[in-house]
């Protein structure tokens, strides 16, 4: 990815058809804001997926470790010249990556929120894509020594643990569980897999065992994604009678998606219902987003009654570290 990405920013003329498909996209401040790069790599992985272009392929992992800059750029070229129809629904829509590993930075958080509250969960997740994180508590997990979950799942996550000791784990019931998503993905149909397969990093070949080990859980599991923007989901989740347990709103990389305006209805949402909030019925708000600080992104925990903001730490977008603060 960082040699795709070099190479794009070298070569790329603004003369070519391709350049002027993207920089007519986004002013050029907002390039990362819209995930701009992953787009134009999602595009290209799905071609060598689908076998539509061989020359392609001939330089994409494992293949690309021996081949020069030159070698790749020319075949970047090909694809991008003789697909370029294939390109346009990639570059007009949002990555929906469905980081499974992300679930490894929103564990601890869970148990935090379970420790304080002593309280079964209702949960509803926001940005879910395909829905894979839905199943969080039934994957397997290893931080610093200790295991939590179904250690022969087949999705295992054993993050790089930094700073503070992990909380004792703890067991985690849940009454209710949902989710919502503006485009979710269908993973039963072989193209939209391909396509959420295709936003994974093609040299990342352990990110795609996990990927389709996690979509037989889910499939097993029968969990499903609500077609809905946040601001139409949200009202109807939070109206629910969640007394006797603490209502969880999750996501992960999902908060920038969304225009301000946006952002700001729905913390509003969230803190209208948070007023309401009591220790029989609880509200929490966990979220992995990144912050404008490095590395990684933030984990936040805000809790209501009480209402405090906790940073709990930091994480890897794709959940290979976790940086806690206890």
């Amino acid at each position: 990815m960082v040699r795709l990405c070099e190479l794009f920013a070298q070569h790329l003329d603004e003369e070519e058809p391709f350049a002027q498909q993207l920089l007519a996209l986004p002013k050029a401040e907002f390039i990362w804001h819209i995930a701009l790069p992953l787009r134009v790599a999602g595009a290209l992985h799905a071609l060598v997926l689908k076998g539509l272009c061989q020359e392609l392929a001939r330089v994409y992992p494992p293949n690309h470790k021996e081949l020069s800059d030159a070698d790749l750029w020319q075949a970047f070229s090909h694809a991008m010249e003789a697909h370029a129809d294939f390109f346009i629904p990639f570059l007009a829509i949002a990555p929906q990556t469905n980081e499974v590993r992300r679930c490894a930075a929103l564990l601890p958080g869970f148990i935090e929120i379970a420790r304080l509250t002593g309280l079964p969960f209702t949960l509803s997740e926001l940005g879910a894509s395909a829905g894979i994180n839905l199943c969080w508590d039934s994957f397997g997990y290893q931080f610093d020594g200790q295991k939590w979950g179904d250690m022969e799942s087949g999705v295992i996550m054993a993050p790089e643990w930094q700073g503070a000791t992990p909380p004792p784990f703890t067991d985690i019931e849940v009454s209710n569980r949902a989710a919502c998503d503006l485009s979710p993905i269908n993973y039963k149909d072989p193209e939209e897999k391909l396509k959420l397969l295709s936003y994974l990093w093609a040299d990342q070949l352990d990110r795609v065992t996990r990927t389709e080990n996690a979509l037989k859980i889910l499939a097993a599991k029968k969990y499903s994604v609500d077609k809905a923007n946040i601001s139409a989901w949200l009202p109807q989740r939070l109206a629910l009678d969640t007394t006797g347990t603490v209502h969880v709103i999750y996501h992960t990389i999902v908060w920038g998606y969304q225009d301000e305006e946006s952002r700001d209805k729905n913390q509003k949402l969230i803190e209208a219902a948070a007023a309401k909030a009591t220790e029989k019925s609880p509200l929490a708000w966990l979220r992995l987003e990144p912050d404008g600080k490095e590395p990684g992104a933030a984990i936040t925990l805000t809790l209501w009654p009480n209402g405090k903001e906790r940073c709990l730490g930091r994480a890897d977008y794709h959940g290979r570290w976790i940086n806690w603060n206890g």
